[in-house]
């Protein structure tokens, strides 16, 4: 089932956390445009709706208007200059999000041809947890996972077989004093 359903270790995984933290049935608003992940979210049982590609470091009216229980951010938060921002505007009270890991061995990825395709920052686990607590959340659970690949014997494959690449989380708003 995961090889038809699941083309790629991240979407198992990710799907996995989701399960555990969020019941099925719930309403998400996921943060970027439909995607193969968000179509194995509705898959899944959740009632899923997208934004639609405006500059979310700009334009918060998705999140300020949405009435889902869940946002979802999976892969997003790196590609956004500030996402303090968004995070602080957020009007669901729980969150599951994504990120990849900072790796020593391996620099920020930018693409060459795509400009919106590019990394502002990949965290360090502590980091992002800073990050998602100044900006108002409370965490709950996370997970770490790796991003084994198949190519020949060499250092960062050997590498990535051993050392978490993708951090998950899952936070809910903290209770107001």
């Amino acid at each position: 089932m995961y090889n038809k359903f699941f083309p790629h270790k991240r979407y198992r995984h990710t799907i996995d956390f989701l399960k555990e933290v969020i019941p099925s049935g719930s309403k998400i608003l996921d943060l970027g445009i439909s995607n193969p992940l968000s179509e194995i979210m509705t898959k899944e049982g959740y009632s899923v709706e997208n934004t639609n590609g405006e500059d979310l470091d700009e334009d918060f009216s998705s999140v300020q208007q949405s009435d889902a229980e869940v946002v979802t951010a999976f892969e997003i938060f790196e590609h956004l200059v500030a996402p303090f921002n968004i995070l602080k505007e957020i009007k669901a009270t729980k969150i599951v999000v994504t990120v990849p890991l900072r790796l020593w061995f391996a620099t920020a990825y930018r693409s060459k041809t795509d400009p919106w395709d590019r990394h502002y920052h990949e965290f360090e686990d502590w980091q992002f947890d800073w990050l998602l607590e100044k900006a108002g959340w409370d965490i709950v659970k996370t997970k770490k996972w790796t991003n084994p690949s198949r190519p020949p014997i060499a250092p960062r494959p050997i590498l990535r077989h051993l050392i978490p690449r993708y951090y998950a989380v899952y936070a809910e708003r903290k209770a107001s004093k």
